[in-house]
């Protein structure tokens, strides 16, 4: 992590503008406050990037750790779901970041901004660039957690199309709960969760 860290923090200036991607031209410079806040915000940027280059090894150590202890069968049951898992996280930061983003910060950005003179902090752009990539990553999970409690006996499949209409609320929700809250953001986050779900009916 020290290394991926110390790489990231010498390599920031990438990783600034690719998180400064989705803002529109008029808002890529970002403000800060404070003789202190240009080092920490671009130390707390770098520390975000080690923990994405890290990531791959962690998981590579963890799976390391856990497989030895399963069975024949339950490895060859475990395995497609571990490797899932981080492929379906992937997808979902992708999509928060070339979907969610850029129509939320438009959206928010221009909201009522005849009213206010909008400028964005550089601290606070980047933290809710960050919560709204792991809450992309996060949500895509949702096969791994139905596949889950599918496995367990805790719901059946049968339950699972029977109750559409129940989960298809939880799952608007769940997207007015995501970063983002207004409403194109909502309904842009609904379409994969409502994909995703369908997606879990099948695989389950």
């Amino acid at each position: 992590f020290c290394v991926a860290l110390g790489l990231c923090f010498w390599q920031n200036h990438l990783l600034l503008d690719i998180a400064s991607g989705p803002l529109p031209d008029a808002h890529k410079e970002l403000l800060t406050f404070g003789v202190t806040e240009p080092f920490t915000t671009t130390l707390t940027v770098a520390a975000y990037g080690a923990i994405v280059l890290s990531l791959p090894v962690v998981l590579y150590q963890l799976y390391a750790y856990v497989l030895p202890a399963f069975s024949e069968t339950e490895r060859r049951v475990a395995l497609p779901i571990m490797l899932m898992a981080p492929l379906l996280f992937l997808a979902g930061v992708a999509f928060a970041y070339f979907i969610v983003m850029p129509a939320a910060v438009n959206f928010l950005l221009n909201f009522n901004d005849s009213q206010f003179n909008v400028q964005l902090r550089a601290r606070d752009y980047y933290g809710f660039f960050a919560l709204t990539m792991l809450a992309g990553g996060i949500v895509f999970q949702v096969p791994m957690a139905i596949l889950a409690v599918t496995r367990l006996g805790i719901v059946s499949v049968d339950q699972l199309r029977a109750n559409r209409r129940y989960a298809y609320l939880l799952i608007a929700m769940l997207a007015a709960a995501l970063p983002g809250v207004d409403p194109v953001t909502m309904l842009i986050e609904m379409v994969p969760l409502l994909a995703l779900y369908e997606l879990s009916i099948l695989l389950a």
